[in-house]
């Protein structure tokens, strides 16, 4: 336990544990662990130092995070008072204890406690205590003599289910004689423990490129950081360091330059499977690393999107308006995931045939393959950009980004709207809730939404999808297919202000409500880019690109802190920013105001840098304070 980063009391009774339980102060982890367990060591660290869940236990062992510990010590009392401790031997030994060693990583801070013997190293990756005693030999059949196992029921009576992890050929048990402790040590002997450890720290499902030509060796990268303290959290920042410094090859505009910057992209990509890698191999996960990796994804590929076009530029090539597509098409395929998994995140119902067909297909071991490469994830996106951007031109490597991105798009979409219609499904206020906040509706929206509700009640089910699609479609075309100057992608917004506002008077519970985000998303940024191409002031594409990436990022970080569970930001944010509806006003005005002038290319500059420091202030303000809270680390494998 000591190894794992414990600190050690002892305890040979439930009140005896009670009190050693109340001593330690309430903020710290606590575990409690029968003396005769034997396993191994990691089985123990995956029920004992994962900061994702409040309780969690393996045979023998049980541990509780503040959260749980009031549930545990009440289950404590319950059994130092109850029939359990009565007419027979003490119950076998167990401890509790608290987080020894504080940590900069994804693990949850704890504050150091000296309430047991001895020093904790240094170098412990866990937090927790636990301890071990010799105490009288227990009733053999009596199940409630495991001290651990009873809490762990009581626990689960009382509402906080622990966690069981999945333990596979790892061996957790208590063995009640000589026989059964033979036979423990034997299956502990015959596991290769570390291979066991390393082949958990690769994501369960991945796309086929990272699993087969990454993974294998990223995982070994992952220990030798491990073993070397290094935290996912600086992984994290050195791949974004090594992807910045490929955006600035590509932006020299050079053979050479281009050739560096695609193996230096395909290099950080190893380093971002690792940091994830590292975080399941020392079980370091928390708050602030998961959105620090996932919004870090985002800027290194859109950082790159601008080295592109930086380096074409230098050879006489102006391709800001496809790299400005490419982010917005991924943009918006993320939008599409993120709303849909929402949506659907807990509602009640049957399974669509839509869902049970690829369910079917998932079974043929080929076709999973295919499909994963099908969706072009971020690990074949991003050695197709590599490999293309060494071999080819800045043009062509987004072209063909573009075709690629796009028919992904097309295949996950439909497939997410047949599943919506084939299945009757019940959506909950919280995905509602959800689905409002990733739409970023401004005061425009939200003052007329109730002036148009009367009317939302009377449409048919199906009629804020339809007027979200109808009036990012209008106001997209308009600006498109409008001369420069013209008022007339002016009146479309208006028309957008409107529609966006229908869209979302009702609450989003609706079998397509989902599609609602990803319009506003492609409406607002699409205009953008629309205007900014049509418009030809010199400067104007640029400035797009970067009032997307700023509102992007804002987008980004509403949806993971949607799925942190600390929910959208601040309405105040959202207002200040303008809302969807209310920044692609003001872009359809100013292009109108300012055409044929720079004042166009400065409207959209300062518009720009005002949204990044409110959005992006803010949210570092809010990030570092929650950096401590625990987070389920990205298992799902989907596109990213």
């Amino acid at each position: 336990m000591r190894a794992l980063g414990f600190q050690v009391v002892e305890a040979d009774t439930p009140d005896s544990a009670a009190a050693r339980l109340a001593a330690v102060p309430a903020g710290d982890r606590v575990a409690v662990v029968d003396r005769r367990f034997r396993g191994h060591r990691h089985a123990l660290r995956l029920a004992l130092t994962d900061p994702r869940f409040d309780a969690a236990a393996v045979p023998g062992a049980l541990t509780a995070r503040p959260a749980a510990r009031p549930a545990l010590a009440r289950a404590l009392a319950a059994l130092a008072a109850g029939p359990h401790t009565a007419g027979r031997p003490a119950a076998a030994s167990q401890a509790a204890a608290a987080p020894a060693v504080g940590s900069a990583s994804r693990t949850a801070a704890g504050t150091a406690t000296t309430m047991a013997t001895g020093t904790v190293p240094a170098q412990a990756q866990a937090q927790g205590a636990a301890a071990a005693v010799p105490l009288p030999a227990p009733r053999r059949g009596a199940a409630d003599d495991v001290l651990p196992d009873a809490l762990a029921a009581d626990l689960a009576a009382a509402g906080v289910e622990p966690h069981r992890p999945e333990l596979g050929v790892l061996v957790a048990e208590v063995p009640t004689d000589r026989a059964a402790a033979e036979a423990a040590a034997a299956a502990i002997a015959a596991v290769d423990e570390e291979s066991v450890r390393l082949r958990s720290a690769v994501k369960a499902r991945d796309g086929f490129f990272t699993t087969h030509f990454i993974s294998p060796y990223s995982r070994y990268l992952a220990r030798w950081c491990a073993r070397r303290g290094l935290t996912p959290n600086q992984v994290t920042t050195a791949s974004l360091l090594v992807a910045l410094i490929a955006a600035g090859c590509a932006a020299t505009g050079t053979r050479a330059g281009f050739v560096a910057a695609g193996v230096l992209l395909l290099g950080s990509f190893v380093l971002d499977c690792t940091d994830g890698q590292l975080a399941r191999y020392s079980l370091q996960y928390s708050t602030l690393g998961a959105w620090l990796d996932a919004t870090f994804d985002r800027a290194k590929e859109y950082a790159y999107y601008a080295g592109l076009a930086l380096g074409a530029a230098r050879g006489g090539d102006d391709v800001w308006a496809l790299a400005l597509g490419a982010m917005v098409l991924q943009t918006c395929r993320h939008v599409v995931d993120f709303a849909f998994n929402e949506a659907n995140h807990d509602a009640t119902a049957n399974t669509s045939p839509t869902a049970a067909l690829s369910d079917k297909l998932d079974s043929v071991g080929w076709t999973v393959w295919v499909r994963r490469m099908i969706v072009l994830p971020i690990g074949e996106r991003w050695a197709l950009i590599a490999v293309l951007t060494a071999v080819s031109t800045p043009r062509i490597t987004l072209v063909v980004l573009l075709v690629g991105c796009a028919l992904a798009a097309c295949y996950t979409t439909a497939g997410r709207v047949l599943r919506s219609l084939t299945r009757k499904a019940s959506r909950t206020d919280r995905a509602a809730r959800a689905l409002d906040d990733l739409a970023d509706s401004g005061p425009l929206a939200e003052a007329l939404a109730p002036v148009l509700r009367p009317l939302a009640r009377r449409a048919p089910a199906f009629a804020a999808p339809a007027a979200a699609v109808l009036g990012a479609a209008a106001v997209v075309a308009t600006a498109a297919l409008a001369p420069r100057g013209s008022w007339y992608p002016v009146a479309t917004a208006v028309l957008y202000v409107l529609t966006s506002a229908f869209a979302v008077s009702l609450p989003l519970k609706g079998a397509l409500d989902w599609l609602v985000p990803p319009m506003f998303r492609a409406g607002e940024y699409a205009t953008v880019l629309a205007l900014a191409a049509v418009s030809e002031v010199n400067g104007a594409l640029p400035a797009a690109f970067g009032l997307v990436a700023a509102v992007a990022y804002h987008h980004y970080d509403t949806v993971y802190r949607i799925r942190g569970g600390a929910g959208a930001p601040p309405r105040a944010v959202v207002r200040s920013a303008g809302g969807h509806e209310g920044r692609t006003l003001i872009a359809a005005l100013a292009a109108a105001v300012a055409a044929h002038r720079t004042g166009f290319t400065a409207t959209l500059t300062v518009l720009a840098i005002a949204i990044a420091l409110l959005v992006v202030t803010e949210s570092i303000r809010f990030w570092v304070s929650s950096g401590a809270a625990a987070a389920v680390h990205d298992e799902s494998g989907e596109p990213a």
